[in-house]
């Protein structure tokens, strides 16, 4: 029942103006690269999810297992494929119901379901058959098919005169060959452009532009192959942006032991083909830098020395840990392979000579290993190998743009991964370990090249997030996701774990509760495959690592505050205060013009009946307000009229406080937020809204 009746004004409103549309025109985006201030990192209880399960809260300390309906179903490669399919089908329905312009398409890209039914499908958007960069967004559903929420970074409807640029493709290639040199991120006699620059939409970096993209190849300055994206803008041949698409890393050499690997018999010779785990395939370059190898074959099926003596002993270790990573996904996160699509990539060792890193590609999807100073240390231990498939996972998932924070981000899930990948080997001569390449002594001095549970120790990662951290190599930027992820997994403080000793700090100096590694890998998984977006930035991942807990563990679980406070000890918003009764959701939601009422849900954990002062706040962002009639949705099914239409409100913008009698309610439930645009021509979105208690 409503509180208030509706009351709907009678005959014609004013003619308004309107805005002419000769331009690409958006409300925000995220990309945030030395952007996120102190105020950007919002409160803990500004980020409660608009989705989440109500559980309630466990004891301090005291950390439940997930919710099993919100951990990802294990989908077969043709279940998974049916799923795409479905919502390829779906999908111009789809691009109405988010209010998309009549040029702008999606693509699928992929879905996750979970094991309740509910799906997260990630699309690519298009506008006028060119891709939109930085236009990504994850849709989410309930089992029945009803969208939730959107999770995106370009959040407007986009439209523009034409698409003719005044800047040819020559120009901006022979723009982007040069800013490639000046970087010095390519050899100058290797710097090429692989082919004709594309046309795209470049929208994430503020406001959207008509672009070329252009891809350079050559050589990074250690040897890596590079494949450097140079966006430039279409109109005035200005350089916006640019990342390298080829992801390295390092870890451990040649410490695994005596291990089992998947191979098959090929007439009367073994190969290195894994064909229980999607035909992943290992190859041997012999120091070429190009091509994919030689297959390795044995007689008798018994491979290495664990020397380098034999070529085989750096296959072994990269064929091993390929497969280790391949359990782990499939067991750990019920992923099929790196793409979710039952298709195992492939492994290149002996890279080049003397190559001290290795790297994933997508072009080739494929890992590629180098030997080592003197190649006398392949780089082919277990965390490398995670390491490496994982940026395979990423680009194949959140597709975490590899420079700024979002690069930051990339580089820790990979380091991240590499852990807890050499965690589930549980092998005696590589155990797992917080440390990244402690076995290799790239160094020369015995040291780990990073350290999660204080990156500064290597002299240039950073322990917690300030507002230039995105203008640091990704390396190092990505220091604040590993000390989060070891902080939620083990907590502050001195300790020792599988006989390393770890010390780790914060950055407001207060304590940290660890809710256990199993926990904090299931968050972690769920954030970057259904939350996180190209442009995710750290701010961006605290909320959807809330929302990842919230789904596992309750919104307002003891789960759900550790994952808050963990954050807050590396900078990024602040800690859980009890007894606050703060309840805020900031996820976006689509208001379709003269359409259906849509709703933002926020569950509340809190004992008693509501007050007779209950705040609301309310930030819409929407042009003509008075198209809107908002109401507030209790528990219990009972609305609350916050505002009416009217036909003279000509202003933009709903941000407003209201004050409900709220004390015949119960506080604990799912309350909602009620927006109906009631005429036709302006559009926007829920942008947040807030309870105070």
């Amino acid at each position: 029942m409503t509180r208030t009746p509706e009351d709907r004004p009678s005959g014609r409103r004013p003619r308004r103006r309107t805005a002419t549309t000769g331009a690409l025109v958006a409300v925000t985006a995220l990309l945030a690269v030395g952007v996120q201030s102190a105020t950007a990192a919002a409160r803990p209880d500004s980020d409660t999810p608009a989705r989440s399960r109500a559980q309630a809260p466990s004891k301090a300390g005291a950390y439940a297992k997930p919710d099993p309906g919100a951990l990802p179903a294990k989908l077969s490669p043709a279940q998974r494929a049916e799923l795409i399919r479905e919502a390829d089908a779906t999908k111009a329905e789809t691009a109405d119901s988010l209010g998309l312009g009549a040029k702008e398409k999606l693509v699928v890209r992929d879905v996750v379901r979970n094991a309740d039914g509910a799906t997260h499908t990630r699309y690519e958007r298009t506008y006028d058959g060119l891709p939109v960069l930085g236009g990504d967004l994850v849709v989410h559903e309930t089992k029945a098919g009803e969208i939730e929420d959107v999770t995106q970074s370009t959040k407007s409807r986009m439209s523009m005169a034409d698409t003719t640029p005044a800047v040819p493709a020559d120009t901006a290639r022979a723009k982007a060959l040069t800013t490639a040199k000046a970087q010095a991120e390519e050899a100058p006699r290797k710097a090429t452009a692989e082919k004709a620059p594309r046309k795209v939409v470049w929208a994430a970096d503020g406001t959207p532009v008509l672009a070329w993209e252009t891809v350079i190849g050559g050589l990074q300055r250690d040897g890596t192959p590079s494949r450097l994206h140079v966006i430039t803008d279409a109109e005035t041949g200005r350089v916006l942006y640019t990342y390298q698409a080829v992801r390295n890393g390092t870890g451990s050499s040649q410490y695994s032991g005596q291990v089992t690997l998947g191979t098959a018999r090929s007439g009367s010779t073994y190969q290195l083909n894994d064909t229980g785990r999607g035909g992943h395939r290992t190859y041997d370059l012999n120091q070429r830098t190009s091509g994919t190898g030689t297959l390795f074959t044995d007689a008798d099926d018994v491979w290495g020395s664990g020397s380098t003596s034999s070529r085989q002993t750096a296959g072994v270790d990269a064929h091993y840990g390929a497969a280790l990573t391949w359990d782990y996904y499939k067991n750990v996160h019920g992923r099929s392979g790196i793409r979710g699509d039952g298709v195992g990539a492939y492994s290149r060792v002996h890279y080049g000579n003397n190559y001290v890193n290795a790297f994933w590609d997508d072009s080739c999807f494929c890992m590629t290993y180098g030997d080592g100073s003197g190649n006398a240390k392949p780089l082919t231990s277990i965390d490398v190998a995670a390491h490496e498939m994982t940026h395979g996972v990423t680009s194949a998932t959140a597709g975490l743009i590899y420079s700024g924070e979002s690069g930051g981000l990339n580089e820790a899930t990979s380091d991240i991964f590499a852990a807890t990948v050499e965690f589930y080997a549980a092998n005696a001569s590589d155990v797992g370990d917080y440390l990244v390449g402690e076995k290799i002594n790239i160094n020369g001095n015995g040291t780990p090249l990073r350290y999660m549970d204080k990156p500064s120790k290597d002299g240039a990662s950073k322990d917690s997030w300030y507002s230039g951290v995105g203008g640091v190599d990704v390396h190092y930027s990505s220091g604040v996701a590993n000390h989060f992820f070891y902080l939620l997994s083990e907590g502050s403080g001195a300790k020792e774990i599988n006989g390393v000793r770890y010390d780790s700090p914060t950055s407001d100096g207060l304590p940290v509760s660890g809710i256990g590694r199993a926990n904090a890998e299931k968050i972690w998984f769920k954030a970057l495959t259904e939350r996180f977006r190209s442009s995710t930035n750290y701010a961006a991942a605290r909320t959807g690592t809330l929302q990842a807990a919230a789904d596992l563990f309750g919104q307002g679980s003891a789960t759900y505050n550790a994952v808050a406070n963990a954050w807050a000890a590396v900078n990024v918003g602040s800690r859980v205060t009890d007894g606050a009764g703060v309840f805020e959701a900031t996820d976006d939601v689509a208001i379709p013009d003269a359409g259906a009422a849509v709703t933002s849900s926020l569950t509340v954990n809190r004992a008693g009946s509501a007050p007779a002062t209950l705040g609301v706040e309310v930030d819409i962002v929407h042009t003509y307000r008075g198209d809107l009639v908002i109401d507030l949705i209790a528990p219990d099914g009972t609305a609350y009229r916050l505002k009416n239409s009217s036909s003279n409100d000509s202003a933009d913008n709903v941000q407003e406080s209201y004050t409900v009698d709220a004390s015949s309610e119960t506080a604990s439930g799912s309350w909602k937020l009620q927006v109906q645009d009631v005429y036709a021509q302006d559009t926007g979105y829920v942008n947040s809204w807030k309870l105070t208690f």
